[in-house]
Formats: C-alpha cells, sequence, structure tokens
C-alpha cells in the first residue's frame, strides 16, 4: 500500500482518568498564538491589547462549547449512549463551525459590553485565528480524528497506532491526509486576507472575506472526507458552507449599498 504511516501515540501521557494528547498540546499553542497575534494586530487598529487578553478566555470558552456542542449534535446516538464522553474534550471531536458560532457569539457580546467597533475587533483576530487553525491540523494529523476517505495517492495517511481515533473501517488503510489539506489552503487563505486588507476601507470585510474563504476550502475539501450526506449527495460541512456563503453574499451586498454614497463623496470631492 502507498501512503505515509503514522505510527505516534497520539497519547503523552495518563494522570489517572485524564489523558494529555498532542493535540491537546497543540489547541493549546494555537490559543497562544492567536491571543498574541491578536493582541499585536489589536493595537494596530487602535484596540488597547488588553482588551484582547481581557477578551481571549471568553471567545476560548465560547468556541469551545460551540465546537463542542456541534460535534455532539452529530454524533447525538453515541453520547445519548455515552454520556461521560461529552467532555472528553482532549480527544478531539470539535467542530470548527460550531467554534466559529460560539467563539463569535462570545465576541458580539464582548464587543456591546466594553463598546468597541465590532468590525474592527474581528479583524484585528483574523489572522491569529487562520495560525491557530493551521496549528490545530497539525494535531489532528496525530490524533487521527479529521480523516479522508480512502486513496492511493502516495501522500496517503496510513494509521497504525491503536490509540489513534480513525475509525476501525479505516484503521490501517491509506486515507487522504484531510488534516494537511486544510492546512495549505488556511496558509493560502492567510496569504490572501493579508494581501486584501490592505485595500479595505470598511471595517468587518477582513472577518467576512475569512468566513467566505474557509466555507469555500471547506466546500471543496470535504469532498475527500466520509461525513454524513443530507441530500443531493453533499455532506453536512458542505451544506452549512453554502448556508454561510449565501449569507455572506447578502452582507456583502447590504455593507456596499452602506458605504456605497461615501465612497462616492470621497471620489468626486
Amino acid at each position: 500500500m502507498n501512503g505515509i504511516i503514522i505510527n505516534i501515540n497520539p497519547i503523552i501521557l495518563h494522570l489517572g482518568s485524564f489523558e494529555l494528547r498532542w493535540y491537546s498540546i497543540a489547541i493549546a499553542l494555537a490559543v497562544v498564538a492567536a491571543v498574541i497575534i491578536g493582541a499585536r494586530r489589536g493595537k494596530k487598529r487602535g484596540i488597547a491589547a488588553d482588551e484582547i487578553y481581557f477578551l481571549a478566555p471568553w471567545v476560548l470558552l465560547g468556541g469551545l462549547v460551540g465546537a463542542r456542542l456541534f460535534h455532539v449534535v452529530d454524533n447525538l446516538g453515541y453520547y445519548v449512549a455515552s454520556p461521560l464522553q461529552i467532555l472528553q474534550f482532549q480527544q478531539g471531536g470539535l467542530a470548527i463551525w460550531g467554534g466559529l458560532v460560539g467563539g463569535s457569539i462570545a465576541g458580539i457580546i464582548f464587543a456591546r459590553v466594553r463598546h468597541i467597533p465590532l468590525g474592527r475587533l474581528v479583524d484585528a483576530l483574523v489572522p491569529g485565528l487562520l495560525v491557530a487553525q493551521i496549528i490545530g491540523r497539525f494535531g489532528c494529523i496525530i490524533n487521527g480524528d479529521a480523516y479522508g476517505g480512502v486513496t492511493n495517492l502516495p501522500w496517503a495517511f496510513i494509521y497504525t497506532n491503536p490509540n489513534a481515533l480513525i475509525p476501525a473501517n479505516l484503521f490501517g488503510l491509506p486515507t487522504h491526509p484531510y488534516p494537511v489539506y486544510e492546512i495549505i489552503w488556511n496558509a493560502i487563505s492567510l496569504g490572501v486576507i493579508l494581501r486584501l486588507e490592505r485595500h479595505f476601507k470598511i471595517d468587518g470585510l477582513v472577518f467576512l472575506s475569512y468566513l467566505s474563504l474557509y466555507s469555500i476550502g471547506r466546500f471543496a475539501l470535504t469532498f475527500v472526507r466520509q461525513e454524513k450526506i443530507l441530500f443531493w449527495g453533499l455532506q453536512q460541512a458542505q451544506v452549512l458552507a453554502i448556508a454561510t456563503l449565501i449569507v455572506l453574499l447578502a452582507v456583502f451586498i447590504y455593507i456596499w449599498r452602506k458605504a456605497r454614497p461615501n465612497i462616492i463623496t470621497e471620489r468626486t470631492a
């Protein structure tokens, strides 16, 4: 079989019932990177670094709750039978869509309470979020919880460690290295965002562009995954991506129409 053998034990050590996984280390590093980058970029946009530091635990909590809730609902049958597993965050099972929703809600509430322009705040956080997603997916490579379908490509991943979270029917088989695909797409998105933001004059466009790029990437990359088919041959993540893009298009049109009179005035002044 062609492929790259992944035989790293996802579990670093056991402390009683607690497991320390490489995935946990990756998530911790991702959070630190997001906060540091967000604080530096926020300062450039007139937002005090202390505000970002104060925001971080709330966004983290909202993101974790949202990400886990989406995952649990998506696998409700399993968690109804094993309710104690709901709190086993270190074993993976965090849905990024849920994390975005939960983290966004926390950010909106924070911005309202602290009287910070929401668009400016979320724009400052985008590059850090992308870096965090890249780091987090490295944890998924070892964990085996974000897997693709069977393939004969030479760069396929073959999980052979018994503690890997890949399903039993894919264990030992060459599968698409989905985390690597998403790492590459997120890196490309980061480069595009950093280039585009130089031309944006309206707060919030950086964040909306990030959501658009992520949705496009997730829609395309999900074709190599094995998830629940909802309708028209589309998987759940793809349906969410399409719905997100439709909403974002409406928001872009609204922002453009609202800002257009000011743009025309500036050009004719």
